[in-house]
């Protein structure tokens, strides 16, 4: 099955995505960029699923304290909660595609994806292969209308995606085109690996 990660790595250097799905080589990876999301995302879950957060909430240091209160005041983060951390897969053409939801919502209208970033958003997001693959998924499962919100954390801005038929046309055809290469790569290196954590044995 294709995730966005999968396909982003991909897109990012053909090289890398061998070493890290094909040959599976479990390269080092700095933690410390990462915590303030894991915490986030750690707290939203716990705390849409209706669990008493209140002592992890004290150890959170003022910045993220900053950050979970825009999260907590978010329009979107407050509608009606359906799930979060969320796994949903399905099929297009001979292909799976799935990944993992920050969280689901809706109102009497809509239901909406959520993707809380702590870092920045994708810098295309209409097309980004996470928006593509998570909306696909769900209009499989989801009868109704479907919007994916980045709630951009960092900027205190939400970034709205609504699916739409030619949207939806264009997301098939785009993931599809993105397998298709990656079935038929030799996996060729990309120039840009100074910073690559498989540089080592690349």
């Amino acid at each position: 099955m294709y995730n966005p990660n999968m396909l982003k790595t991909f897109l990012d250097c053909p090289k890398k995505y061998y070493l890290k799905y094909v040959r599976q080589i479990q390269a080092p990876v700095k933690s410390e960029p990462f915590e303030k999301g894991k915490k986030i995302h750690a707290l939203a879950n716990y705390y849409l699923k209706g669990c008493d957060i209140t002592k992890f909430e004290k150890v959170l240091n003022p910045d993220e304290t900053s950050v979970w209160n825009l999260l907590k005041n978010n329009e979107y983060f407050n509608k009606t909660y359906i799930n979060s951390e969320y796994n949903l897969s399905c099929k297009i053409d001979n292909y799976w595609i799935g990944g993992r939801l920050d969280a689901l919502v809706k109102d009497e209208n809509r239901y909406y994806i959520l993707d809380y970033k702590t870092g920045s958003i994708p810098q295309n997001p209409e097309f980004d292969v996470q928006t593509m693959i998570y909306l696909l998924c769900a209009d499989k499962f989801f009868d109704a209308d479907l919007t994916f919100i980045y709630i951009d954390l960092k900027n205190n801005k939400n970034y709205r995606i609504d699916l739409t038929d030619e949207m939806r046309a264009k997301y098939t055809d785009e993931i599809l085109k993105i397998i298709t290469t990656v079935e038929k790569s030799n996996f060729p290196k990309k120039s840009a690996c100074k910073f690559c954590e498989y540089k080592k044995v690349c």
